[in-house]
């Protein structure tokens, strides 16, 4: 079974609560918005603590360093695919134009022989919660909820 953990990071902002999510690279994502973002994380192996994985997968994805602050642990949840997500929440305010997304190499188009290398997230964006649950893998919104009870 499949693992992942991540950073879901947030700010207060005038209008509220705002998440960062990202928007997943890659062919099969490209066209679509509603499922196709998701909390910054990525997978691990047994034996590596989820919240280093969580850490050193924001630092690959984003290509900067993870924020420093206090995290609160949001739990699991179980993806559609049998994933199991684990995440933690950290309040920090990061600008979307800085990040250096990392890449993976797949066969495209299929069968074509040919490799092609895309970005792990081809685009990062704050969310109001509304709009948030709209995008975000739907197994994820629960991250969402989670937050929102433990934000003043």
């Amino acid at each position: 079974m499949k693992r992942s953990a991540g950073l879901l990071l947030f700010r207060r902002t005038g209008d509220g609560l705002e998440v960062l999510l990202g928007h997943m690279g890659g062919p099969f994502f490209a066209r679509r918005d509603a499922g196709a973002w998701t909390v910054i994380k990525g997978e691990y192996e047994p034996g590596e603590p989820a919240w280093e994985a969580a850490r050193r997968e924001f630092r690959e994805e984003l290509g900067l360093p993870p924020p420093d602050g206090e995290a609160l642990d949001l739990g699991e949840v179980r993806q559609t695919n049998g994933k199991i997500v684990t995440a933690w929440a950290v309040e920090a305010d990061l600008d979307p134009a800085t990040i250096a997304p990392g890449t993976f190499r797949m066969e495209w188009p299929p069968r074509s022989g040919r490799l092609q290398e895309f970005p792990e997230l081809d685009r990062v964006a704050w969310f109001g919660p509304d709009r948030a649950r709209a995008v975000i893998v739907t197994a994820q919104a629960a991250f969402l909820d989670r937050l929102a009870e433990h934000s003043p």
